[in-house]
């Protein structure tokens, strides 16, 4: 019989559908989910405390398979970028150390449709969407291959694609994240990022998880040049889904993010108009330094021009801070994720051995 079910795609609901489906009890569901993920033992046999019977039949007819990691490369900061295959195609995932986290970055698509004209996965252009256990593989692995004692604190859907137009896959993904049975994962610490798929939003609100908006420029004539997407849910229909997104939510901010293009979006000008554009938000700006990749038309803001941005905004009473760039010398700082062979042959930074043997 065809192993025709990854048991990777189901939250812990839809495996408890699944398993009432094979006439099994609901808590062997839960069972099964746990030892996936939370336990993540390293044993071939996850499921070997299971009865007989019920190992055969998952034996025979489902999988959980890790996907083929092509390569890995470490950054001289410590980053670490994971090249997986996925069906032929090569999607990127990142992690990032730091003294107290261990922040992943996963990719939602291969490749990206939204063509944001600073970034390199949208040149790209799209492939397809991953599934749930495309997504999760990336994180249980990420797990296996960290040092004993270290485990993925935080996670951020910033990698390849727009998480927002996979979103059936994501929010399955997102639940297995933050389900106590599965990573247990704070919701605060796991942020969705979109470029501003407005339709998408408010369903991303049933799920208690942190948002992200690449927001990038402060009015529509600037935003429509460097981001297609604003022609499609120009700003004030943004604005509108972000106000929406946390008015019923105490406790819930967006953070904006922002990228630091040197003569394009830098100016005390944008400053003072990202003011006005935020007023009765509770949100952050996170101010990014643009980081360079081949054929960019684009080249990074001094730090002069960063600095005095954030000044301005935080006169304006715009909570801001700058990001620090990490893992840009092989490709894996923010914009640079391509999934290709391009990527990996530049001579940016040496393959070496993964984080743990």
């Amino acid at each position: 019989m065809a192993k025709s079910h990854n048991l990777l795609n189901y939250d812990r609901v839809a495996m408890a559908d699944f398993f009432e489906q094979q006439g099994e009890k609901a808590y062997r569901a839960t069972q099964v989910f746990r030892r996936l993920h939370h336990d993540s033992p390293q044993s071939t046999d996850i499921f070997c405390d299971l009865p007989t019977a019920l190992r055969t039949k998952l034996a025979q007819t489902t999988s959980y398979p890790n996907l083929p990691l092509a390569s890995d490369h470490v950054a001289t900061d410590g980053v670490c970028k994971l090249l997986f295959d996925v069906g032929g195609d090569r999607i990127e995932t990142v992690i990032i150390p730091e003294s107290n986290r261990t922040t992943l970055c996963v990719s939602s698509q291969v490749g990206c449709a939204l063509a944001c004209r600073f970034c390199l996965t949208g040149k790209q252009g799209f492939s397809r969407n991953l599934s749930t256990a495309e997504i999760i593989s990336q994180l249980r692995q990420a797990n296996r291959l960290l040092p004993p004692g270290k485990k993925i604190t935080n996670v951020v859907f910033m990698g390849m694609g727009e998480p927002l137009l996979n979103l059936d896959a994501v929010l399955s993904a997102l639940k297995i994240m933050i389900d106590t049975h599965g990573y247990a994962l704070p919701p605060r610490r796991v942020t969705v990022s979109t470029a501003g798929v407005v339709p998408a939003m408010a369903r991303l609100a049933t799920l208690p998880v942190a948002l992200a908006v690449s927001l990038h420029a402060p009015t529509d004539t600037l935003r429509d040049e460097i981001m297609p997407i604003n022609r499609k849910y120009p700003l004030d229909t943004l604005m509108a889904a972000c106000h929406r997104h946390i008015l019923n939510r105490s406790r819930a901010f967006i953070t904006f993010e922002y990228v630091m293009l040197d003569g394009v979006n830098d100016s005390v000008a944008c400053a003072r108009a990202l003011i006005r554009l935020l007023h009765g938000l509770r949100c952050k700006v996170n101010l990014i330094p643009f980081n360079i990749f081949p054929d960019t038309p684009y080249q990074p803001s001094p730090y002069e021009a960063i600095d005095r941005f954030r000044d301005v905004l935080m006169r304006g009473g715009v909570m801001t801070t700058v990001r620090k760039t990490r893992g840009n010398d092989i490709l894996a700082a923010c914009g640079q994720l391509a999934g290709s062979v391009q990527a990996r042959t530049m001579g940016l930074g040496s393959e070496k051995p993964l984080l743990r043997a």
